[in-house]
C-alpha cells in the first residue's frame, strides 16, 4: 500500500519507518527542511541527531528504497495521486488555557483537502483514508469533515489510530505493540486499515481493537491521563510518606505496593516532575474538553497540581531543609531530557531547575546530557544565557561545582557516586531528583556532603533527621 505521513517528527518518523519495515511503500512529508534533510542522509548520527530514538536510524537506512522523505510540495502532490492511506501527525501542543492549538492540524488537513480535490484531474476516483495519529480533541473528525468538505474533497474516509509510542522504546512498541486501536465508520475503511496492519492482526501477542473515531480519540486521552494520575500518586503520596518518615526506606515501600498484581510495576519510581510531551498535555486537554462541557475535572486538575508542586517542592528543598542559596555558585544539572534514552527537553524537570537557578542568581550552570546537548543549547540559546555552560560528560560537568542536581534516569549516572565522593569538596549538595545514587547516600553524608532526594529524608544533616524522628 502507498502510504503518507503527514509530520516527520517524533511520531510521525518512527511511524512511517515500521510501515516501511511491514513492507509498504512511504512518504514521511515535513515542512522543516532541516529535519528533512537529516533524517534522508541515511546517516545514523545526522538521523539520531535529529531524533534520538533507539533503532530508528538502522529502519531507515535499511528500508531506504521504499520510505521516502520529503519537503516538496509537488513530490507530495505527486504521492496523493496514489496513495491509500494519509496519516496526520502534526503538532497539537497545548495553550494556555489547557486547550489542545489544532492551527498545524486543521492548516495541514486544508493543504491535504487542495490536493485531494484535484486528484485524477478533479475526478477523485481513487478512495483515500485519511488517519489522525495526532493528540487531538474526541471529536476531531468532526472538525476534520468541516474543513474537507469545503474544498470539495469526494471519495475519502476518515478514522482514528491513535499513538502510544513511549519515548526511548518507540521503534520496539511499534512493532511489538500491546494494542492497536482502529477508529472508523465504515466496513471499507476498516478493511483498508486491516490490509495495512496485516502483521498486527497475524500476531497472538497484539490487541487489535476497533471502534469509531471518538472512542478512539477518547481512548488515547483517558489512557494518558491514567498513566499520568499514577505518577502523581506516586510523588504526592508514596514518595512524600517516605520523606517525612525516615524509617521508611522508598525502594522496599515501592516493592511491597508493587507486589499486588492488581496494583502493577509502572509508575512507581519516584522522580522530580513527569515531564515529556504527551502525559501533561493530554491530561490539560482532557480536563478543558470535560469543563467545557460542564463537568467536573478536579481529580486531573489535582494531579496537575501535584506534578508541578513536586518541582517545586524538590527545589525548595535545598533551602527549607540544608539551609543552601544558590546564588553565586556553580552548580552541576545532569541530565536535559525528560527521560533515558531520548533528546526530548519537553517539559522536562531540568529546564524547571535550570530556569529557577538562574532566577536566583546561580553563578555557572554546569550541564551535560548524552544526548540533548544539542536540544538543550537551542532551548538555552548561549547568547541569552551566558550563565549556562555545556561539557563533554557528567565528570567533567561535576568538577568544580558546590551542588549537584540529578534530573535524568541516564543508567550511567548511578556510577558516579565514587567520582563526587573523591572530586567535590565539603561543603557540597547533591539534590538527586531521580534516586540514581540511591546505594551511596549514607556514604555521601558520611563523608560531610548534604544529600537531598526524591523519597527520602536529607541525609548529611543529623539535627533536621533526629526533628523527624520526634
Amino acid at each position: 500500500m502507498h502510504t503518507i505521513y503527514m509530520g516527520a517528527g517524533f511520531v510521525g518518523a518512527c511511524s512511517a519507518a515500521v510501515t516501511a519495515d511491514s513492507g509498504h511503500q512511504v512518504l514521511a512529508f515535513d515542512i522543516d527542511s532541516e529535519r528533512i534533510a537529516r533524517l534522508s542522509s541515511l546517516d545514523a548520527e545526522r538521523i539520531e541527531s535529529c531524533i534520538h530514538e533507539q533503532g530508528l536510524a538502522e529502519l531507515i537506512i535499511k528500508h531506504q528504497s521504499r520510505l521516502a522523505f520529503s519537503d516538496n510540495p509537488a513530490v507530495l502532490a505527486g504521492w496523493i495521486e496514489k496513495a491509500d492511506v494519509i496519516f496526520i501527525c502534526l503538532p497539537t501542543p497545548e495553550q494556555t488555557d489547557g486547550a489542545v492549538d489544532l492551527s498545524y492540524f486543521m492548516r495541514g488537513m486544508e493543504d491535504i483537502g487542495r490536493l485531494l480535490a484535484k486528484r485524477s484531474a478533479g475526478k477523485q476516483e481513487r478512495r483515500v483514508l485519511i488517519v489522525n495519529k495526532s493528540t487531538v480533541p474526541i471529536d476531531a473528525i468532526d472538525i476534520s469533515r468541516r474543513i474537507l468538505h469545503p474544498l470539495g474533497v469526494k471519495n475519502f474516509g476518515i478514522a482514528s489510530n491513535p499513538e502510544f509510542l513511549v519515548e526511548g522504546k518507540a521503534i520496539d512498541g511499534s512493532i511489538h505493540p500491546e494494542r492497536v486501536i482502529v477508529g472508523a465508520e465504515s466496513a471499507q475503511d476498516f478493511e483498508t486499515m486491516r490490509s495495512l496492519y496485516q502483521r498486527f492482526i497475524d500476531s497472538s501477542t497484539v490487541q487489535y481493537l476497533e471502534m469509531n473515531p471518538y472512542e478512539a480519540a477518547a481512548v488515547k486521552l483517558l489512557a494518558n491521563a491514567a498513566l499520568f494520575a499514577r505518577l502523581s500518586f506516586t510523588f504526592s503520596a508514596v514518595g512524600r510518606i517516605c520523606e517525612i518518615f525516615p524509617f521508611l526506606n522508598y525502594e522496599n515501600v515501592r516493592r511491597g505496593i508493587t507486589g499486588d498484581s492488581r496494583i502493577g510495576r509502572w509508575g512507581f519510581y519516584n522522580s522530580l516532575f513527569a515531564g515529556g510531551s504527551c502525559l501533561i498535555k493530554d491530561t490539560e486537554a482532557l480536563a478543558h474538553q470535560m469543563e467545557a462541557r460542564g463537568a467536573d475535572a478536579d481529580f486531573l486538575r489535582s494531579a496537575l497540581a501535584a506534578n508541578r508542586y513536586q518541582a517545586e517542592h524538590f527545589y525548595a528543598r535545598a533551602a527549607n531543609e540544608a539551609g543552601y542559596a544558590f546564588s553565586g555558585k556553580r552548580v552541576a544539572v545532569l541530565g536535559l531530557a525528560f527521560k533515558q534514552d531520548t533528546n526530548d527537553m519537553r517539559h522536562s524537570g531540568a529546564s524547571l531547575i535550570i530556569q529557577r537557578l538562574l532566577q536566583d542568581g546561580a553563578r555557572e550552570i554546569r550541564a551535560f546530557d548524552p544526548a540533548a546537548q544539542e536540544t538543550a543549547q537551542a532551548v538555552f540559546p548561549a547568547a541569552e544565557h551566558p550563565r549556562i555552560t555545556y561539557h563533554n560528560s557528567a565528570e567533567e560537568a561535576i568538577t568544580g561545582s558546590e551542588a549537584l542536581f540529578i534530573c535524568t534516569d541516564w543508567p550511567q549516572f548511578r556510577a558516579l557516586g565514587e567520582y563526587i565522593a573523591e572530586f567535590c569538596r565539603v561543603p557540597y549538595l547533591v539534590m538527586d531528583g531521580r534516586r540514581m545514587l540511591e546505594r551511596q547516600y549514607h556514604t555521601l553524608a558520611a563523608l560531610g556532603m548534604q544529600v537531598i532526594a526524591v523519597g527520602s529524608p536529607i541525609f548529611g544533616a543529623q539535627d533536621r533527621r533526629e526533628d523527624h524522628n520526634g
